[in-house]
């Protein structure tokens, strides 16, 4: 395979190990049939794309992928997601399966976008480029999502306030039902944060291998960090139980509030995050 491929194939598996953990994310919370089929679909063809890659790599070098630091973080990514597929097929250990992923995603993107990955590679730019492309997309998905959690959450206010004070307007009939508003604000968070680790996952990366000096107290890192502990006590609280009905939906406004603030002005007080 030429050296493009090869680097385009290692992306690949990067996307759909990172949409794979979405899956067993939401399969992790809800017991989702589709969602586990689903992950489990996409774990599968990236365990076989890791294998193929490392037969041909003992075919070609007569030896384990162990020798080097580099060459080992592969090889433990591809031990993990071997065992995880192990414990899928034959326990219920559907928790051990999930965290093993995202420690083998973790290694997966930390092997695909490597400094001596980056020297090696003819098209050394060009991952770069894609790596932050990527880690832009994630962090852009994830923003969506708690938008579309946000305003099902204004939503529900809305409609609960109209149902208690009995005011049914011309419009209430094209408005959803406080059954649908809920599920829809839970949903948001679900997506929303698998996609926001895996960017912060991926964009520290990249300034690992673009910058000479950068610090992960950085404001931007920081406020992102912030905003996953934020959405994930929310949606720890909405799973207990400990949040219900209208207290669970203003804490999920004030949450996205947290969102703008970060986005634009974590964004300028970053030392490295130019496009906003």
């Amino acid at each position: 395979m030429t050296d493009i491929t090869m680097s385009r194939l290692h992306e690949w598996m990067v996307v759909l190990y990172a949409v794979s953990l979405v899956f067993y994310f939401i399969d992790y919370l809800n017991k989702d049939r589709i969602a586990h089929r689903n992950a489990f679909s996409l774990l599968m063809l990236v365990f076989s794309m890791q294998s193929i890659f490392l037969v041909l790599f003992i075919i070609e070098t007569k030896r384990f992928p162990v020798l080097s630091l580099f060459e080992g973080i592969y090889f433990y990514a591809w031990l993990l997601i071997t065992i995880s597929i192990v414990l899928h097929l034959f326990t219920k250990l559907g928790y051990a399966v999930f965290f093993l992923n995202i420690i083998g995603f973790i290694f997966m993107t930390i092997h695909t976008f490597a400094p001596v990955q980056i020297k090696q590679s003819t098209i050394g730019d060009a991952l770069i480029s894609e790596l932050l492309f990527i880690h832009i997309t994630f962090a852009i998905l994830s923003y969506v999502a708690f938008a579309i959690s946000f305003v099902c959450s204004v939503l529900y206010l809305l409609l609960y306030r109209n149902l208690k004070e009995k005011k049914w307007t011309k419009q209430f009939g094209r408005l959803p039902s406080l059954q649908q508003t809920a599920t829809g604000m839970k949903t948001g968070i679900i997506i929303g944060i698998p996609f926001l680790f895996i960017s912060l996952v991926l964009g520290m990366q990249w300034a690992h291998i673009v910058l000479s000096e950068w610090s992960f107290f950085d404001m931007k890192i920081v406020g992102s960090f912030f905003i996953l502990i934020v959405y994930s006590f929310l949606l720890f609280g909405i799973q207990t139980g400990r949040l219900r009905g209208n207290n669970h939906m203003w804490a999920n406004i004030f949450a996205f509030l947290f969102v703008i603030i970060n986005f634009f002005l974590g964004s300028t007080l970053s030392g490295f995050h130019f496009w906003i």
